[in-house]
């Protein structure tokens, strides 16, 4: 999974949140495998987010016949970011989705292709194209104080944080 996937953390920008995808090999709802992103987020040194992003897709992925992805997770009460790239920049254009889970339950979380927004840097752009499923080149989960535009996330708590991800697969 290490191979993969990446920490993607407020590091980057002087914070100290850390965060991971680890494999469980019994951590699914009825003790199947699953991935689990854990970790701590905190807001010491101007920090507030930590996220697991996976490697560039290559060919990028074609999901045209595709409405959205589904994720199973067993929630803990905070709300997600959901992220997924058109294009291999590392630093580009993101298209969105933040979603609340509840806490102990394993839950779909749909992610809408038309429901996503676009966003750089947690500020939504309002010139960039639609989002393209026939070129998905990665995906991210994160963790994050911020919302978009300034406004904070009110359903985030600092401090440690664990998301088992049983499955993503079409909605």
């Amino acid at each position: 999974m290490a191979s993969t996937w990446g920490a993607l953390d407020d590091v980057v920008m002087g914070g100290r949140s850390e965060s991971g995808l680890f494999a469980s090999a019994r951590g699914g709802e009825h003790g199947g495998p699953a991935a689990v992103f854990r970790g701590v987020v905190t807001e010491a040194g101007n920090g507030g987010f930590a996220s697991v992003r996976s490697r560039n897709w290559t060919p990028a992925l074609n999901l045209a016949g595709y409405d959205g992805l589904r994720l199973r997770v067993r929630g803990d009460g905070q709300r997600y970011k959901l992220t997924l790239r058109c294009a291999a920049a590392w630093d580009g254009v993101g298209y969105c989705l933040s979603v609340d889970t509840r806490p102990g339950v394993w839950q779909n979380v749909d992610v809408p292709f038309r429901d996503l927004v676009p966003v750089f840097r947690a500020r939504t752009s309002r010139d960039s194209p639609p989002f393209d499923p026939l070129a998905v080149s990665s995906l991210q989960v994160m963790l994050s104080k911020f919302e978009y535009d300034g406004a904070l996330n009110p359903r985030v708590a600092m401090g440690p944080f664990e998301l088992p991800i049983e499955s993503i697969s079409r909605a």
